[in-house]
């Protein structure tokens, strides 16, 4: 607990950070946090071997790839559109919906069939019977608000555990239950890989005869044996990517999609102007190029990406001394200036996404407020944020950027696509009851339920 910790935005250092990866790692606690769910996928490792996992990974996140997946993409947004209207009808025109959790009841499927080609059927209410999802759900889930005094001890210990390796050591109420979860994830992902294998040795082959693979992990199997037997990932290390293609491609996506549809409620202007420009493409199943060719839908996707980025904020540790450069000089002790931080093994940054997309300083006097126009033109102070995407730091920026970055974005344009086209949104509640619940993600909830579950209650109707 007496690890310094020091919260920068500024763009020089958080590049300097973010690219010094034989420096700068994520902390252990947060390593081992999440290596107790996903084995060492590319969310864990650092050094060699996640150079050599993302060197054999991004191939199956290029932009071909991706373009491959939109179809699915589009297939599960049409299944929710489907779905939201049966309420409608049931309901008279007009449905109460937690659009949070039919979002992240899509993104399920979503990662499910285009990440390892798996039915999860969460949006045919299948979910809490399926093996795997309840597996997952038992690894990610916090105590449930019916849990006893026992299971909430547990759960508290495994939550103190990444920061007191002391208490690793000790059982905790509900073990036994996470190890059966991950066994079970284990034992589902080696069948997905032996499939994606034999795949791999025969070919696939799609409806037209054409052989090439139809999910994330197919094209991962593929890039995997293209490459010398000395340079390929163990099954292991294949496995460990499996859970977290769902950690890292389900909340996130479904949080950042319900984000922006809170925000067309709050905006009708934006909601019809977005709706005019979707209805004015002439294509109900659109490919990922016709998709990427709407400016403005372009615009409010960047636009909610920085007002909403799901991720608030990551950490970064030196593995040792290090001098860190600065853009813009500050003010310490005695009112000298200093130009770089000297930074000693074991210091802790705090890299801050959300203020770093509010800074005035980088994003003009308009930083705080909501406008998709501004990519039109932005400042030049812009481009100093590192980025993978359009000078956004929500898919960080570096050797461990978000691998992921090209998936989401199109399933968010996917999404939206089918769902602003075919209906019209309006918050169910007030305004002033809306408040962000920060756990990993940053996701909306009620202050008139703080014991209630996330949640984003809109009013769906039919557009007009």
């Amino acid at each position: 607990l007496q690890t310094t910790r020091i919260l920068t935005t500024d763009p020089r250092a958080l590049h300097h950070i973010v690219t010094r990866d034989e420096v700068y790692h994520k902390p252990e606690e947060a390593r081992f946090g999440l290596a107790r769910v996903l084995g060492d996928g590319v969310l864990v490792t650092e050094g060699e071997k996640h150079r050599q996992q993302r060197k054999i990974m991004n191939p199956a996140f290029g932009p071909s790839q991706i373009r491959e997946l939109t179809p699915v993409f589009l297939y599960l947004a049409e299944k929710l559109r489907d779905r939201w209207t049966r309420s409608l009808s049931d309901e008279g025109g007009q449905a109460r919906l937690n659009v949070l959790g039919e979002l992240s009841l899509m993104t399920l499927d979503v990662i499910g069939r285009a990440g390892f080609g798996y039915d999860f059927n969460a949006l045919d209410g299948e979910a809490e019977s399926n093996e795997l999802s309840r597996a997952f759900a038992t690894l990610i889930g916090g105590p449930r608000k019916q849990s006893s005094w026992l299971e909430r001890a547990g759960s508290l210990l495994r939550d103190l555990q990444p920061i007191f390796p002391a208490l690793r050591f000790w059982p905790a109420p509900g073990d036994e239950a996470l190890r059966t979860a991950r066994a079970t994830m284990d034992r589902i992902g080696r069948q997905l890989l032996s499939e994606a294998k034999a795949k791999a040795l025969v070919g696939w082959k799609d409806e037209e005869g054409e052989r090439r693979p139809r999910d994330l992990l197919s094209f991962l199997v593929r890039a995997n044996l293209a490459e010398s037997a000395k340079e390929r990932m163990s099954d292991e290390d294949v496995l460990a990517q499996v859970p977290t293609f769902l950690v890292a491609g389900h909340e996130t996506t479904a949080t950042a999609t319900t984000w922006a549809i809170y925000h067309l409620t709050q905006d009708l202007a934006i909601q019809n102007r977005l709706r005019d420009e979707l209805h004015a493409l002439d294509n109900d199943a659109p490919s990922l190029d016709e998709l990427n060719s709407l400016p403005y839908l372009d615009m409010f996707v960047k636009e909610v990406l920085r007002f909403y980025a799901p991720v608030p904020w990551t950490a970064r540790v030196a593995t040792r001394d290090d001098v860190v450069p600065l853009a813009r000089p500050y003010t310490y002790t005695k009112g000298r200036e200093h130009e770089q931080i000297v930074v000693r093994k074991g210091q802790q940054f705090m890299l801050s996404i959300h203020n770093l997309h509010r800074a005035k300083e980088i994003w003009g006097d308009d930083a705080d407020q909501f406008r998709p126009e501004r990519w039109e033109t932005l400042p030049d102070t812009v481009k100093s944020v590192p980025s993978v995407w359009n000078h956004l730091f929500t898919f960080s920026g570096g050797p461990h950027a978000c691998i992921g970055f090209r998936f989401s974005i199109a399933e968010i344009k996917a999404i939206l696509f089918v769902l602003v086209r075919s209906f019209e949104f309006e918050l169910a509640v007030d305004p002033s009851d809306i408040k962000v619940r920060t756990a990993a993600v940053q996701r909306p909830a009620l202050k008139s339920e703080p014991e209630g579950s996330a949640q984003l209650p809109v009013f769906v109707r039919l557009a007009s």
